[in-house]
């Protein structure tokens, strides 16, 4: 059954909306992988586990961002020869990106293997939690070519219009990873390994499925393993876009770890309550770039089909969409915060200072609506360094400015953590003034 969709006609909202909801639902999967080690860890190994797993979380997303970002770049490559109907391109561009993921996947498998232990050690990781945490990181590292393979494979997919298949195999896989997460947790006791290593193993299902599919294929997106090779001019294209997308994305990731090590300074208790906060945090997060990613692939096919009315229009809808999901979804934390905290630690004091902290700071979620839509339509139209410069100058440069110099005259959780809504509300502002540029000079001008 053909699960493609032509996003050139149509009514605008229900397009985004039918193409966000499996990407939203399939990033919850996604992101069970590691809250499910964060819950079992943390009730069934305790808070000292339960920090260690947590520390690596900035790390292993700083390597992790840059190849999903290469995979948006495949991904908006795709869209835009999808769109301008272009079949040998598409048969180049699938080939290459996958080409592309084993080679990248390699690479940063090496260097989690290698290098874990002087990153974690070098953010301030307290000692009494380094040797498991990077213990976790580095099974954890084992993961990243078939993570790289999956996110290429669904990256494909999701440029023809297919936000369905890759759902379906994230389900499998994080119920591969719950029952995995039992066996070596629970019933063998191996700890954080335990949960790692059940990581690993649904990593490498998501990969073997998204690959199966993409080779059984009769459409243009075909993959044929004997075929794969670097297409050099469609390489440079997907570099092109992709390696800012993946600059842009670490960008946070650096931002993240600066301030990761400004809160290991409070000690295991705050760390193991910052890490619950992340993992509820997530749910906006996926919420808003699976967003992102719906006008991404949206302004992708419209822009190979030149059709740039089109383009401002469904920014327009998504933007609309972004901010009555993003106020929805922070009244709903803050009321149930309390409540969602508890799946993680039974510790009151972690209880009280996650929720204190989902209070703080989910009201300002709205902040960043702009940044996220915005990158994401001008990505879609090729346009990936303009974003990754706005979002240096205004999350990771502010940021690390105000951790450094306003955060020490504050010295509480709080004073720290305040940096983001100060960056997200500067980084909109930003992007709305150089999005009126850019529309002016893209859509307007032709």
């Amino acid at each position: 059954m053909n699960q493609t969709q032509d996003f050139t006609k149509g009514v605008i909202w229900k397009q985004l909306l039918f193409f966000f909801f499996p990407i939203l639902i399939g990033s919850f999967f996604q992101q069970l992988y590691n809250t499910v080690d964060t819950i079992i860890v943390g009730q069934a190994v305790g808070t000292s586990a339960l920090a260690a797993v947590g520390s690596t979380g900035n790390l292993t997303s700083l390597i992790v961002n840059f190849y999903v970002g290469l995979s948006t770049g495949a991904s908006v490559v795709i869209a835009q020869y999808y769109g301008a109907q272009n079949n040998k391109k598409i048969h180049q561009a699938v080939h290459t990106s996958y080409s592309l993921a084993i080679v990248s996947g390699i690479l940063m498998m090496l260097f989690g293997l290698f290098f874990s232990y002087q990153c974690l050690d070098a953010i301030g990781t307290p000692h009494d939690i380094l040797n498991d945490a990077t213990l976790y990181m580095q099974l954890y590292f084992l993961c990243m070519i078939p993570g790289a393979i999956y996110n290429i494979g669904a990256g494909i997919l999701r440029a023809v219009g297919d936000s369905k298949r890759p759902l379906y195999y994230l389900i499998v896989c994080s119920i591969v990873n719950v029952v995995f997460d039992y066996i070596f947790v629970v019933i063998f006791h191996q700890g954080i390994a335990g949960a790692a290593i059940a990581t690993v193993i649904a990593q490498f299902v998501c990969a073997i499925l998204v690959t199966i599919q993409l080779m059984r294929t009769n459409e243009v997106y075909k993959l044929t393993l004997s075929k794969m090779k670097f297409h050099l001019p469609v390489l440079k294209k997907i570099i092109m876009i992709g390696a800012p997308a993946g600059i842009q994305s670490t960008m946070y990731s650096i931002s993240n770890i600066v301030l990761q090590s400004h809160i290991n300074a409070f000690g295991t208790q705050t760390i193991a309550s910052w890490s619950v906060y992340v993992k509820i945090d997530a749910l906006f997060w996926m919420m808003i770039a699976a967003i992102g990613a719906a006008i991404t692939t949206f302004s992708g096919q419209n822009y190979g089909a030149h059709l740039h009315d089109r383009i401002k229009k469904g920014t327009r809808t998504a933007l609309a969409m972004a901010f009555i999901m993003t106020i929805s979804i922070s009244t709903i934390l803050c009321l149930t915060g309390s409540y969602i905290t508890r799946l993680f630690s039974s510790d009151p004091h972690i209880i009280e200072e996650c929720y204190s902290l989902m209070l703080f700071l989910m009201p300002f979620y709205f902040l960043y609506c702009c940044v996220e839509i915005f990158s994401g339509t001008m990505r879609g139209c090729g346009e990936s360094i303009k974003p990754m410069i706005l979002v240096c100058l205004g999350i990771c440069v502010l940021r690390i400015a105000w951790l450094t110099f306003i955060s020490p005259h504050y010295p509480t959780i709080k004073g720290v953590v305040v940096s983001y809504p100060v960056t997200w509300f500067t980084t909109s502002l930003l992007f709305i003034i150089y999005y009126k540029h850019f529309k002016k000079h893209h859509f307007d001008a032709n």
